[in-house]
């Protein structure tokens, strides 16, 4: 897929990160990993990334992930595009990214980089690094130590072409607002805050009126809905949906540091695909907190 058409597809529909299965040893699972994506595909996700953040991508060995890829890639041929997340020491994303792209992945989300602060000048020359190595569409991810400045947008825009995307994962209104303007739509635009409804109309407002959704992992009916609620400018079912399930959601999910994974595979249990448990260094809801989450997806009705 050339990155102008991956461009485009991004822009046009709800986008969400399938989990990453595991067994009761915490190995890969590919068995239920296949009955997920193919339980999910059907849903109407314009995109699917593969091992991304709420995929695991940080827990994951490099021996298993193009084999987590290609099953993504296998199954969901013809149905909706796989892309790939990628991250870590610079040389180490390159080589995910072209791991990934032999996988037959339509495109790569790139994580922040791991630990180390960096200056502008070399956040540019890690973006650019990674895109260098692969003829994919890459969407970069705005969050944590990766905060890309409007002007170095601008000079990776240049350096870049196949740099199509930028998601957002850290909520500053005033840094989007000027990234938005000094880029216009050179870029694709991806809301990524965790549990991105809540922020869904705020953002649409301010260009960017796409956005990846966790919860189509366990509530793909109520995500689509509420997607399309927004598309429609339709508040009365926005807010009806975040008073009734997304702020309770929320009371859950801030429980704990690392619960925006973990209540996502609680969810996708208690809708009977089991994805097994996270791995460290994040931990599993506990039994009263499953219950409190089964009680609130029952009160939606069936998916």
């Amino acid at each position: 897929m050339q990155p102008n058409d991956l461009k485009k597809i991004l822009s046009s529909g709800l986008l969400s990160f399938p989990v990453t299965d595991f067994d009761a040893e915490g190995n890969f699972n590919k068995s239920t990993y296949i009955k997920r994506l193919e339980w999910l595909a059907p849903y109407g996700a314009t995109a699917l990334f593969a091992a991304g953040g709420t995929g695991e991508f940080f827990s994951l060995t490099p021996q298993e992930y193009p084999e987590i890829i290609k099953t993504a890639v296998d199954t969901c041929r013809g149905q909706v595009p796989i892309l790939a997340g990628v991250g870590g020491p610079t040389r180490v994303a390159a080589a995910y990214a072209k791991e990934a792209e032999k996988a037959g992945a339509q495109g790569l989300l790139l994580l922040p980089h791991y630990l180390t602060e960096a200056s502008q000048d070399g956040l540019i020359e890690h973006v650019a690094e990674v895109c260098k190595a692969t003829n994919l569409g890459v969407v970069v991810y705005n969050r944590a130590n990766c905060r890309l400045s409007p002007t170095s947008l601008a000079i990776l825009a240049d350096r870049c072409p196949n740099l199509i995307g930028f998601k957002d994962g850290i909520g500053d209104i005033e840094l989007m607002v000027s990234i938005w303007r000094k880029m216009g739509d050179r870029f694709s635009y991806l809301g990524g805050l965790p549990t991105a409804e809540v922020y869904a109309a705020a953002y649409k407002a301010l260009g960017t009126p796409v956005y990846s959704s966790a919860v189509f992992n366990f509530m793909p009916k109520l995500a689509m809905d509420f997607y399309h609620a927004v598309a429609s400018d339709n508040h009365a079912e926005q807010n009806r949906m975040i008073d009734e399930f997304f702020l309770p959601y929320l009371d859950i999910r801030n429980r704990k540091a690392g619960y925006a994974v973990s209540i996502v595979k609680a969810g996708a249990k208690l809708a009977g695909y089991d994805a097994g448990p996270v791995r460290a260094p994040l931990t599993d809801l506990t039994g009263e907190e499953v219950e409190m989450l089964h009680k609130l997806m029952l009160k939606q009705g069936a998916q």
